[in-house]
């Protein structure tokens, strides 16, 4: 079995009649019984343990922002993954830890591409609704906002219904708004390990463009794709210019991308948490919901809803003593 990320053989066990796997397992801190319900999960579906490796630090009972991570190897025929991986699911939301359960060929993966939603994934806001706010019709927006994100509302559609209740909203709210967006726990130290580890990285977002360059700057990003905010003599018109970035652009985003980079879309990596990434997440090598609405931790292969977007950094298989620190 070889490591993608030490670049030396783990394990020689697995013969040409059995298929290797990665699970991981996230948590604030992992109880005994907690792995034992896993691993009897994991017995059930006819895998076994071949290597347990921590890839934290020993985790400090008082800390509320503690992270415990654990990666097994296993081996074994697996017939149906995606089964396996709604039961893993369900055992996980029982439980309160995140499990995520990986082919070894696809973990191996030399992955270098990162995409990122903004809202609700970067940032711990919806930008749209905190415009709205500013424009004092927060909670007629918010609502509009929310169904769309559950997958009830066509997103394109809500979008251009909320655009155009903010028309006539000054300008000058849109540097107030930046300056308070409240950055994700975990996205400062994953992207500073990303790009020491060699990584592009991008936000791909239905939000706009004026706050995705906020970040840029902020988080050391390379590339920004959203919507551009139509304003005239300083006030917003209530659209916005070009194309809506929707999920099918994110994921003609995510292609187009991986190919200017020489890359194909098994080496990328995509997080986001509403209905308008479910397509980038599934074209992507490994597509993460992140703390997401449940239309779309049930349909991602791999989700966090324990620890901050660092969290990431572990499905990718790497150690914290690998990794620079917060």
């Amino acid at each position: 079995m070889f490591s993608h990320v030490t670049g030396v053989c783990v394990s020689n066990i697995l013969d040409d009649q059995q298929q290797g796997f990665v699970l991981t397992i996230l948590a604030r801190k992992l109880q005994p019984s907690a792995l034992a319900e896993v691993f009897k999960l994991i017995s059930q579906f006819g895998l076994s343990v071949v290597n347990i490796q921590q890839l934290t630090k020993p985790v400090v009972d008082d800390n509320p922002l503690a992270r415990a991570a654990l990666e097994c190897h296993l081996q074994g025929l697996l017939d149906d993954l995606p089964k396996a991986r709604a039961q893993l699911l369900e055992l996980s939301v029982s439980l309160g830890i995140d499990i995520a359960l990986q082919p070894t060929a696809a973990y191996n993966t030399q992955r270098r591409l990162a995409c990122f939603d903004m809202d609700s994934t970067l940032i711990q806001a919806e930008v749209i609704d905190r415009l709205a706010e500013a424009a004092g019709i927060g909670e007629q927006v918010a609502e509009i906002t929310e169904q769309a994100m559950q997958g009830k509302l066509d997103f394109t559609e809500s979008f251009k219904r909320r655009m155009a209740l903010l028309k006539g909203l000054d300008e000058s709210v849109l540097s107030e708004i930046a300056d308070a967006l409240p950055i994700t726990e975990g996205a400062e130290r994953l992207l500073k390990n990303l790009k020491k580890l060699g990584y592009k990285t991008a936000i791909f977002s239905g939000g706009f463009t004026y706050f995705g360059e906020y970040l840029q700057s902020k988080l050391g990003i390379d590339y920004v794709y959203a919507n551009q905010l139509d304003v005239v003599d300083g006030k917003v018109t209530g659209e916005v210019k070009g194309e809506v970035v929707d999920a099918k652009k994110k994921a003609e985003l995510l292609k187009q991308l991986a190919e200017q980079e020489g890359l194909t879309l098994a080496q990328t990596v995509a997080v986001g948490d509403g209905a308008n990434d479910l397509l980038m997440l599934a074209e992507a090598g490994l597509g993460v919901a992140f703390h997401a609405k449940p239309i779309v931790k049930e349909s991602a292969r791999y989700s966090i809803a324990t620890l901050g977007l660092d969290g990431v950094l572990y499905y990718l298989g790497y150690s914290d003593d690998e990794l620079a620190d917060d």
